[in-house]
Formats: structure tokens, sequence, C-alpha cells
């Protein structure tokens, strides 16, 4: 099992946010990848969680053949752009854009005057020159919901052979991964074991490892990434 903490980052940021990168996946970074981050696994490239200042955005700008998810934690967002323009996302949303091979261009708004708390991950498709689509997903309180990946036909995600849900725990609850894992806390805190290793992953903890088990210390939140 392999171990990343978010605190154990340097705080970088653009525009009106502050963020810790977390996975800086190569392929996408080069040499500009950021020393101590995870590569990715499977399509997933990059991971990032961010703080927007208070009324602060990011101001309008451009993907292509990208996949951008972003996991609203704390506070809200008002999103512009080409795809959903006016949309707003509030705490435990997701929305998932898919830029393919005409691209789309966004702005990511924080309308309060109080910080909030976003993640962002990136996706590269499997195939390029997709059309730019857009999902939006409430994720139920309590279980697992698939927010990206699965067989193109079906349309409830865009379809990928990388998976990423969103699990929510109460506390006692348990959960088993897939063969190969990609696993962040993002709320909470989960005892995670494997075969040699048992940890407890609070909030802000990233975890990589083959056949884990979490276990909820208290009610938690995790972004589940594998491959099928």
């Amino acid at each position: 099992m392999q171990v990343l903490s978010r605190d154990s980052l340097p705080l970088g940021g653009f525009a009106g946010l502050t963020e810790h990168r977390l996975v800086t996946d190569s392929r996408i970074f080069g040499t500009r990848k950021q020393p101590n981050t995870f590569e990715g696994l499977g399509q997933f490239v990059y991971l990032a969680d961010a703080n927007f200042n208070p009324l602060g955005e990011t101001g309008m700008h451009p993907h292509k053949e990208i996949d951008v998810i972003s996991v609203m934690i704390d506070g809200q967002v008002s999103h512009q752009g080409s795809l959903e323009h006016g949309k707003s996302l509030v705490a435990g949303d997701v929305q998932v854009q898919r830029a393919g091979g005409e691209g789309f261009a966004h702005n990511e708004i924080n309308p309060d005057l109080i910080k909030n708390r976003m993640l962002q991950i990136w996706a590269l498709p499997e195939q390029p020159g997709k059309p730019a689509g857009y999902k939006h997903y409430q994720p139920k309180s309590h279980g697992t919901t698939r927010i990206y990946g699965g067989s193109a036909n079906q349309t409830e995600t865009f379809d990928s052979t990388t998976y990423i849900d969103v699990v929510r725990l109460q506390k006692g609850d348990t959960f088993e991964s897939k063969p190969e894992t990609m696993a962040y806390v993002s709320n909470g805190a989960v005892e995670v074991t494997d075969k040699a290793n048992s940890i407890i992953a609070s909030d802000g903890t990233l975890v990589k490892g083959e056949k884990l088990g979490f276990s909820a210390v208290d009610d938690s939140q995790i972004i589940v990434i594998y491959k099928l």
C-alpha cells in the first residue's frame, strides 16, 4: 500500500484558488510533474484538492481531449462555459465535462464570501475525437454512486475502462476495493488494510494498492478510482 497525505505537499494554485496536487501524471505533465505526487491509474491522470478564495474564480479557460470531473465538498460554485452555462453546484454535487475533439471552455466561480472546497479530477478519453458533453450527479447519501466509466452502450456515465465512484460510508460500514485501486478520503476517516498493513486514513489521504479493505471510523466519503 502506498500512502500520500495532502498536507505533506506544497500549496499551489492559480487565479482565485489554492490547491494541493496529489496526482500529476507524466503523460500530461512530462518534466513538469511535481515531485512526490503520484502517477495516475488507467486513464486517470490528475487529482487536486482545491479551495476557492471568497468570490474567487478560475477564469474562462479551454480544455480539449480531456474529461474534467469536479466534486463539490464544501460551499458552492457557479458554472459558466460552453457546456451547461449557468449551472450551479452545491456541496455533494458532481459535474463531469467531456471535452472531446471539439473542446469546451469554462469558468468556475465561488459566489460566496467564504472559501469553498472542490476536488478536480482529470481522465484521458480512450478514443480521441468524441463529442463534448456534460453530466451532473447528486450521489446518494449512503453507498456507491458511479460518476465515470462504463460501456459505450450506456449513457448514465461517460464511457471508459477506468471507473470513478463516490463511496459514502456510515460509521462501522465496510467496503472492499477492486484489484488495483486509488482511493482519496475527502471526508471523515477510514481504516484501510491490505495483506500486510493497516492504517487510519483521514480527510486528505490518498491510498494506492491492491484489494484494499475499508472500514469507516467516522461517517466518510471516499473517491475510488480503478481500472477493469
